[in-house]
């Protein structure tokens, strides 16, 4: 049977109509599904972040006695020439003022390797989770190894993710002393995590990395762990299973001091846990050691005797300048503001630090931002349950 031309435009109309109609009927019913569901994630998010901050919250306050107190700390909130910052604008001014000084004190990194990716070198399945050991580049000449730490599930799904420091990356994966195995615990929790660690140097007891070499560091040693660390943020970010945006770091006693070095000098940290490092100058105290010459202090060898600065004993390099003009660490952490940074502390770091604290706490108000600033307290160095439960808490608030 022949069709008209007539005929056949008719059905053709008629058919496209009904096929737009059930088509937009689809859209507009599928979205109001999607919709739906996201916001019902949103609700469920959100009432976990309730929860949570049940559990934190108490910890962004500084106690009563010493909520405000300021000490004899220079204020972030002056420029070296004695002006004060009065602006979100002249905050920005000022940070960089902040920043650039310290740098040149602590001498310039190298440029940063953003485009490089991990060397997979073997694989493991732990529990329910994949453990890579990798390498990649840490400084221009030097390659460094770690453990990269997948939770099973949808490869697709974007990751918040935390890179965690120490003296060798074993730790913090579980194989080496008990609470400070923090990759493992925040894998378990469903983060992609990254161990690294000063391997090699610490058995040399030289500690920290020295560029270009030991004989003739260009750059103060803390600092660049620093460095290493923020390339170490590239790698991690540049693994497509990981949210770049919500990248953080963590570390204890000497990993402590290099988080917290790492994610006051390179702005993309998302968030850092500090545990107990010690976050200002303080010479009476043997483990508040900045002076040391894999720390602040760097000098060629023959390197001081370990140990307090004494009239037999002094300290070289940086840290008696910095000491004698009247710098302190509460300036970087003041460039944190106002991304969320959480000091766990011990015995180096007790309740009193908050007047250095609050100097942050000053800064991020000028900036109209609030609780980006915590301390946990425990009476002894090792971190315990309770105050990585804290640590692990702040992190699932803040990346995820």
């Amino acid at each position: 049977m022949l069709i008209s031309i007539p005929s056949v435009k008719k059905f053709s109309e008629k058919s496209f109509r009904r096929s737009a109609i059930n088509f937009i009927f689809f859209f507009v019913a599928s979205n109001f599904i999607c919709l739906g569901n996201i916001l019902a994630q949103d609700k469920v998010g959100n009432k976990q972040k309730e929860e949570i901050w049940k559990k934190i919250g108490s910890y962004f306050s500084a106690p009563a006695e010493l909520a405000g107190q300021l000490g004899d700390y220079r204020s972030p909130l002056k420029f070296y020439d004695g002006r004060a910052v009065r602006t979100k604008m002249e905050w920005q001014e000022r940070r960089k003022e902040i920043l650039d000084r310290w740098n040149e004190l602590m001498g310039e990194w190298p440029v940063l390797m953003t485009d490089q990716r991990m060397e997979i070198l073997d694989s493991t399945h732990r529990e329910d989770f994949t453990q890579y050991r990798v390498r990649f580049y840490w400084a221009p000449t030097e390659q460094t190894h770690g453990y990269l730490l997948i939770p099973d599930g949808d490869r697709k799904q974007k990751r918040p993710a935390v890179v965690s420091v120490y003296y060798e990356p074993e730790t913090a994966i579980g194989e080496g002393q008990p609470e400070r195995d923090f990759a493992y615990q925040l894998t378990k929790r469903g983060f992609v995590t990254l161990s690294i660690g000063t391997t090699d140097a610490t058995a040399e007891k030289t500690y920290a990395l020295y560029y270009p070499d030991v004989d003739n560091a260009q750059v103060q040693p803390l600092s660049m762990l620093a460095c290493a660390a923020s390339n170490a943020w590239h790698v991690l970010a540049n693994t497509h299973y990981v949210d770049s945006t919500r990248i953080g770091i963590i570390g204890h006693s000497f990993g402590g001091k290099w988080a917290m070095f790492a994610s006051c000098l390179y702005q993309r940290f998302a968030c850092a846990v500090w545990s107990d490092p010690g976050i200002v100058f303080e010479g009476s105290r043997e483990s508040i050691n900045y002076w040391e010459p894999w720390y602040l202090g760097y000098h060629p060898k023959p390197w001081r005797k370990r140990g307090l600065i004494t009239e037999d004993n002094p300290a070289f390099g940086l840290y008696p300048k910095l000491i004698a003009e009247g710098y302190n660490l509460h300036e970087l952490h003041a460039l944190m503001a106002p991304r969320p940074f959480l000091v766990s502390g011990g015995e180096e770091d007790p309740s009193k630090r908050w007047v250095a604290l609050n100097h942050s706490v000053a800064v991020n108000k000028l900036l109209g931002a609030k609780n980006k600033v915590a301390m946990t307290n425990r009476p002894t160095h090792s971190p315990n349950a309770q105050s990585n439960e804290i640590a692990y808490l702040f992190f699932e608030y803040f990346l995820k």
